[in-house]
């Protein structure tokens, strides 16, 4: 218990550092612009490639559990919608990212860290902390809302070519279930979900990598408790986020 707390601690700590004391806006806006391409635009094809296929299952699986003839055909259309904009292009499309993203970030400052990059930093008098972390968070928390509108379409396109192209539903009752009782608040719900997960990922990752001590085998260590740690608290705000927003 006391070594959860000593980590929540330090967590908060570093989450001070970060927001406090920040260096020239021209050096953010610079360190932005990379990590928008480096953590945003390079996540753009995997999470195309899962979301298609997501969608293709979520629609071939439905259409299967769904054969009693009581049941319409739009609904495989409908499930197909809900089940990706409520939960799968916000929190399955994080825990990916979790796995990409958060790894990436806790290996890179774990590596500046044991390097003695960071302490070079410190000693120049940069605050390292905002330097290297407050602009993964801007990047994250500016691209993954577009990540997920974008796992939002191509999933439910991934849907229609395979209910169409398997002989299980009609184009036009796909079309259909996709359109029926639609709630627009649904995409609001899965958006505050992405910017939270957003956060959780960089900033847990980047707390790991930060507090690195040892060698490159260390750095692995953290890259690896960034990603678990970051999927608990992805799955943990899931059901907070989800009662306190859906309830």
């Amino acid at each position: 218990m006391l070594r959860i707390l000593e980590e929540l601690g330090r967590y908060f700590l570093l989450l001070k550092k970060v927001f406090s004391k920040p260096e020239k806006p021209s050096i953010y806006y610079k360190q932005t612009m990379q990590e928008l391409v480096y953590l945003g635009l390079n996540s753009v094809i995997i999470v195309a490639i899962i979301s298609f296929f997501m969608g293709a299952v979520i629609t071939l699986q439905t259409a299967y559990n769904t054969e009693n003839p009581i049941y319409p055909t739009y609904l495989i259309g409908l499930g197909c919608r809900d089940s990706i904009i409520l939960e799968f292009s916000s929190t399955i499309v994080a825990l990916i990212l979790a796995g990409k993203v958060g790894s990436n970030i806790a290996s890179e400052i774990g590596t500046m860290r044991v390097t003695e990059q960071i302490d070079a930093l410190e000693t120049m008098g940069v605050n390292s902390a905002s330097y290297l972390i407050l602009p993964k968070i801007i990047a994250t928390l500016l691209f993954n809302p577009f990540l997920t509108l974008m796992s939002i379409i191509i999933g439910i396109l991934g849907g229609w070519i395979a209910g169409t192209s398997a002989g299980v539903i009609t184009s036009e009752d796909f079309i259909y279930g996709i359109q029926y009782a639609f709630i627009p608040y649904y995409i609001t719900y899965s958006l505050i979900k992405t910017l939270f997960f957003a956060f959780i990922i960089t900033s847990v990752s980047a707390y790991q990598g930060y507090y690195v001590e040892g060698g490159s085998l260390e750095v692995g260590r953290a890259s690896t408790k960034a990603v678990v740690r970051s999927s608990l608290l992805i799955l943990l705000f899931n059901v907070i986020l989800t009662q306190l927003l859906l309830s």
